[in-house]
């Protein structure tokens, strides 16, 4: 998911990611993950930066455009769940295509920009 900015309210970060975040840790229906060293500021927000780390996240930043994304929690090995958005493309014949309608098939995605 793309962030826009570093400094995300719990309720930011539950609205995005799906993470609650609670007492016991971050929460995410019957998973847990304890933040040791994540505080809210005064301003109510928390550093994203130390969230990504604690929850085993990848954050890439790019400065040039202050522009960040964050990942799914991996944990250091295969993806416990990635989610991909309902998504419409246009087709050759002018048509929609929806890649819900693969759901279930194996399907490699290639995509490509010029920048």
């Amino acid at each position: 998911m793309l962030l826009d900015r570093l400094d995300l309210s719990p309720e930011d970060i539950r609205q995005r990611t799906g993470w609650e975040i609670k007492a016991e840790g971050a929460c995410k229906g019957e998973v847990c993950v304890p933040l040791a060293d994540l505080e809210v500021r005064a301003d109510g927000t928390i550093d994203m930066r130390l969230f990504a780390e604690q929850m085993a996240m990848p954050l890439v930043t790019d400065d040039k455009y202050d522009l960040s994304a964050i990942g799914p929690r991996a944990a250091g090995r295969v993806l416990d769940e990635a989610a991909l958005p309902a998504m419409s493309l246009p087709d050759f014949d002018g048509g929609t295509f929806e890649l819900a309608g693969l759901r279930g098939r194996k399907v490699v995605l290639v995509a490509w920009a010029s920048w």
